[in-house]
């Protein structure tokens, strides 16, 4: 018999998958998640406040781009302090409503960066191909529209994706990971049939990537031809500097998604290795996004450097 059936009764308190940690290894690795974790949060909120408050970004370019960090927060935040805290604590619970709401906040994540990135490329392809109509396209109505559709779409996807959910009745108390997801959630399943779930989530996924991608290739193909066709050498690299940091994450995001994938694929591979790298999906872009942005975005480099000099000046 299943020792995570609970015969026929579903309990809120659930217990989850824990790494194999020596005693002598938990407080380093808490201490360098925590610093992870912290850096992350201060790199992103240094964006969204650079953003916010100075005017020289005060333009539809970094609106959008005020939704990465965002998502990026987002997702570090759902991840990274509750596998933290398991880890201190050795307690390898969670409580059920907490468990959906870091699921869902995850694949949010997920979902969002796509959506964003395609966003951004698509105002960057206007900016570059279309440099005249530019501002007439992107107008505050337009660019808020941009921002609540690549939200929206993200945001309904995933609801509908945990809103078929309630149709399974659930009995197991173990999550076998070591945060939650929409997989893991079916998995306390009594043995239903969850094939229209899994069918849904193949359906999102796919779709996710061919819009969003199908996107971020025209514009940037769009933005290539232009670059060749344009004769003037500044006007080239203005225009591959602005999408290079866009690119570098999209890539970026991509590996780790993929090499994510491929480990489920051999069986080799123990579960503390697929967990870890599960879980860094999550982390290396929320740490890594906001130094590509601050390197390869001159304009956002330069309203950081203003602020560290007047600073040193007050000083």
């Amino acid at each position: 018999m299943d020792n995570n059936l609970s015969n026929g009764v579903f309990s809120f308190d659930l217990k989850i998958a824990s790494y194999d940690i020596h005693p002598s290894a938990v407080y380093p690795i808490f201490i360098i998640g925590m610093l992870v974790y912290l850096f992350s949060v201060v790199s992103n909120l240094t964006i969204l406040l650079l953003i916010a408050t100075q005017k020289s970004l005060h333009k539809p370019m970094f609106y959008i781009l005020f939704s990465l960090p965002l998502n990026d927060l987002i997702g570090i935040t759902a991840m990274l302090p509750r596998v933290l805290i398991d880890i201190v604590t050795q307690e390898h619970t969670v409580y059920y409503p907490t468990c959906v709401i870091q699921a869902f906040l995850i694949h949010m994540f997920g979902g969002g960066t796509l959506f964003v990135l395609a966003a951004m490329s698509f105002d960057r392809y206007l900016a570059i191909c279309k440099p005249l109509r530019y501002h007439a396209i992107m107008t505050p109505l337009t660019v808020a529209g941009v921002i609540l559709l690549a939200w929206g779409m993200d945001f309904i996807l995933i609801l509908v994706l945990f809103l078929l959910q309630l149709r399974v009745r659930r009995c197991r108390s173990f999550i076998r990971n070591m945060y939650c997801s929409n997989f893991s959630l079916l998995g306390l399943s009594c043995g239903e049939d969850t094939t229209v779930n899994n069918i849904y989530g193949l359906f999102i996924t796919a779709y996710m990537h061919l819009v969003t991608l199908g996107i971020q290739l025209f514009s940037y193909i769009q933005i290539l031809l232009a670059c060749v066709f344009n004769k003037q050498p500044d006007a080239k690299s203005k225009a591959l500097n602005t999408c290079l940091a866009q690119l570098i994450v999209l890539g970026l995001y991509e590996f780790i998604s993929m090499f994510t994938i491929t480990t489920y694929r051999f069986p080799n591979v123990t579960a503390t290795i697929r967990m870890t790298v599960g879980m860094l999906t999550f982390v290396i872009s929320p740490v890594l996004n906001p130094i590509i942005y601050g390197m390869k975005t001159k304009e956002i480099r330069v309203a950081f450097l203003k602020i560290v000099k007047k600073r040193k000046i007050s000083t």
